[in-house]
């Protein structure tokens, strides 16, 4: 069921009615940003790690973030109760605000949405996602701008030639995928681009993880050390660790979840269930 009530600059009102006018800057010039976190058994996951990032991209694009960290954890714990769902995804977002010339920002429109999600489905997975490699680099990487749009123009081509998702590369140099964090295995490493890219808040719970017999890094790598790897995988607040099965039609490992990838996600589950 989807949520009945989302939250626009502190007011809770029903999605139904819920309006941002034309002249916002997020519609005219895609200007804004956005976090995302889960919510499991009525609890956020990673709440203040997210808070970190969500400020931290408003800083850095110069967007007043309209409410405090207090403020902005009651007015989420209100659109919580309100929507009574206990197992549900929080989106902030803040957009570049009504403008004056369609150039300018103006006063920003920050906008919470919960949506409900299933966990027990996504995160059961024994076969990998197929990626396409693609050559580009995101503006801001290091910002959770709402700037998707070579991933969105994308959609068609990975439909028609049965991609998952894509894989994007700096001139050879791996970085990401647009809504997840990549790693390969490479020997006795695990290994994740380190510059470039968007630090995902569950990427930096997997560095802080042990692996037996592996030791777990921040490496830039490139599209050919791709030939040598035994797993590949993703990281993300909605997948956890999820296995990659083939990279450009090249089949990595026997195409279902290896051992370190599997670990990972293991880990994960039990770090979000002790932080519950």
């Amino acid at each position: 069921m989807a949520a009945k009530y989302v939250s626009i600059n502190n007011e809770l009102v029903l999605a139904a009615d819920a309006k941002v006018g034309v002249g916002d800057l997020a519609m005219h010039r895609g200007y804004g940003i956005f976090d995302y976190f889960k919510v499991v058994d009525g609890r956020p996951v990673f709440m203040e790690d997210h808070f970190n990032r969500f400020y931290n991209s408003a800083k850095e694009m110069h967007l007043e973030a309209t409410l405090n960290r207090d403020e902005l954890r009651k007015t989420i714990a209100e659109l919580m109760e309100k929507n009574n769902m206990p197992n549900s995804g929080i989106k902030l977002l803040l957009t570049g605000g009504y403008s004056e010339d369609g150039y300018k920002m103006g006063k920003p429109n920050l906008i919470i949405l919960q949506y409900p999600l299933s966990f027990k489905e996504g995160n059961q997975v024994e076969t990998g996602l197929k990626l396409a490699t693609v050559n580009h680099q995101r503006q801001l990487p290091s910002i959770k701008t709402i700037d998707y749009l070579m991933a969105v123009r994308l959609h068609p081509f990975m439909k028609e030639n049965g991609f998952d998702d894509v894989l994007y590369h700096n001139n050879g140099t791996i970085t990401e995928c647009p809504r997840a964090n990549f790693w390969i295995v490479s020997g006795n490493e695990i290994i994740t681009a380190a510059n470039n890219i968007l630090r995902g808040i569950t990427r930096s719970k997997v560095l802080n993880f042990k692996v037996d017999g592996y030791t777990i890094l921040e490496r830039d790598f490139t599209l050919n050390d791709l030939a040598n790897v035994q797993e590949a995988f993703i990281t993300s607040t909605t997948q956890y660790a999820y296995p990659v099965a083939a990279i450009d039609g090249k089949e990595i490992g026997d195409r279902k979840i290896g051992p370190v990838t599997r670990q990972v996600k293991e880990q994960l589950l039990q770090l979000i269930c002790d932080s519950n």
